[in-house]
């Protein structure tokens, strides 16, 4: 009977820790997180907003000491402040970043500042798992970097972090609250995630079309890097064991960037391969693109050939316009515009061309 009993107590312990309801975070205190992506790399913090509440004049200095403390709780006798309330706040990237010009890899990290009157220090520490800073060590730190915090024109109630200035490679990270700002700018090398999120996908299913393959050739020439290994790749796209197919696509990436590897006679031998393969807008891109690289007489050519194989076709009309042009033949140039304009199926288009026509009209060549 008494083993009984000690089962039915040890039961309902159980079952009354598990029953603890849920509340409203601790003073009122909000939870938030924000996310960004910035090229490749997904930046996310997750931090407390603790509010202003009439201490206007008050934060800086007074709630949020100056410099390292003692906060009477916890091991840590020099403690900086946890950039936000309770738990502490945590910053997290995917990829290698630079924080102020220094570089940080990849990881999830505890987020603290120590507060200066003029700059601050901020720090990414190993340690994203405690609360608050009540356990810091400076030894887990990762990286510190000085920041001039900047003054607000207009309050915030509630301690905010946003993403400011954004760029392809770079935003700013600002932690906002009551009339001041801590602003520190992260950069993301875009040309090494992406290679790099290549090399992954393409060993993942996706590797199992030539799709894949062609566009991370193509990419690597668009920006002319990797070229080396992006040969690999559209070669792998043409020939790969079950994945490989010849057509337009795979051809054409092989010779950008065999192009860019100054074996131009390997490059125009798959393109003869490849011109027939192509569809009627893949041969105009193709083209347009040789009058981008100043190759304007295989331009031309090309734009005939389409013009042919797809007659009086809107897109194969203005081929042999940009064909005339490039030729210096503005009268026929002037006269395939025309006949453009009537086959333009937006707007949008028809502007464009009109706008052709005015300056052939003045005997003035198309740039």
């Amino acid at each position: 009977m008494k083993k009984l009993s000690f089962a039915i107590i040890l039961m309902l312990t159980f079952l009354g820790a598990m029953a603890q309801l849920t509340l409203v975070p601790n003073g009122g205190n909000k939870k938030a997180a924000i996310s960004e992506q910035v090229g490749l790399t997904n930046i996310t913090i997750y931090y407390d907003r603790p509010g202003v509440k009439g201490r206007e004049g008050k934060i800086w200095g007074q709630l949020v000491p100056y410099g390292y403390n003692d906060l009477g709780f916890g091991t840590s006798k020099e403690a900086p402040w946890r950039a936000g309330a309770n738990e502490n706040t945590t910053i997290e990237f995917t990829t290698d970043v630079k924080i102020e010009g220094k570089m940080l890899a990849a990881g999830k990290y505890g987020f603290f500042i120590a507060l200066g009157k003029e700059e601050s220090t901020l720090i990414f520490s190993k340690n994203n798992w405690s609360w608050g800073s009540f356990f810091y060590e400076p030894k887990e730190d990762v990286l510190r970097v000085q920041v001039k915090q900047q003054p607000l024109e207009k309050s915030v109630e509630w301690l905010k972090y946003e993403f400011l200035n954004e760029t392809q490679n770079s935003a700013t990270v600002a932690l906002m609250w009551e009339k001041y700002m801590f602003p520190f700018t992260v950069e993301v090398d875009v040309e090494k995630a992406q290679l790099e999120s290549f090399r992954k996908e393409l060993t993942s299913n996706k590797g199992f079309d030539w799709k894949p393959w062609a566009e991370a050739a193509e990419w690597s020439a668009n920006h002319n890097t990797n070229l080396t290994e992006a040969l690999k790749w559209a070669e792998f796209s043409i020939n790969g064991q079950f994945v490989g197919e010849k057509n337009f696509r795979t051809l054409s990436a092989k010779a950008k960037v065999l192009r860019l590897l100054q074996r131009n006679a390997e490059a125009d031998s798959l393109m003869t391969q490849a011109l027939p393969m192509g569809s009627m807008n893949e041969v105009h891109n193709y083209a347009r693109q040789l009058i981008a690289a100043g190759n304007t007489k295989e331009a031309a050519k090309i734009f005939k050939d389409n013009y042919k194989k797809y007659p009086d076709t809107f897109t194969t009309v203005m081929g042999m316009m940009r064909a005339m042009n490039a030729e210096g033949n503005i009268k026929e140039a002037l006269k395939f515009a025309k006949l453009g304009l009537q086959k333009a199926p937006d707007p949008g288009n028809k502007v464009a061309i009109q706008s052709m026509i005015e300056k052939l009209e003045k005997g003035e060549l198309l740039k």
